[in-house]
């Protein structure tokens, strides 16, 4: 079951990351957050954000070629995916998945909806699109509970 629990619009990246950094400062260990969004929609922008939230101090980029990112500067671990490149989702647990999905820190993947049958249960989806009608940069950031797998 999905409920929608929060809809937001932004109109630059600037508050896109803040969205996501106030989202970050409420995370706490075993969560998972779930980025799902199309090319340049600002799905890293807000993995940006959300990393600050949790008080990580390193740069933080998309794993896109390593596929996790581990940031352990932060209040609590934060394990950064970016599958977009993963061809299978079996593949995920060659690098450890269900450790970090399972584990102490709070997980954020981004293309999240490649891998959706090996998910949690319960997990924090987060929609991100554009509406170019109302400038090139505005976002609408659908944010859902997801309960039951």
């Amino acid at each position: 079951m999905k409920e929608i629990t929060d809809i937001i619009e932004t109109d630059n990246d600037r508050e896109t990351y803040e969205v996501a950094r106030q989202m970050g400062q409420k995370a706490t260990g075993g969560d998972v957050i779930c980025l799902i969004g199309d090319l340049g929609t600002g799905k890293t922008v807000f993995a940006k954000g959300f990393a600050d939230g949790v008080g990580v101090t390193e740069s933080v980029n998309s794993p896109t070629f390593t596929i996790v990112q581990v940031y352990e500067s932060g209040k609590i671990p934060l394990y950064h995916f970016d599958v977009y490149r993963i061809g299978d989702s079996e593949e995920m647990f060659e690098v450890g998945f269900e450790e970090y999905v399972y584990g102490d820190g709070v997980t954020l993947i981004e293309w999240a909806d490649l891998i959706e049958d090996i998910l949690p249960a319960e997990y924090t989806h987060i929609l991100i699109e554009k509406d170019l009608s109302k400038g090139f940069d505005h976002r609408i950031i659908t944010v859902s509970r997801v309960y039951g797998g």
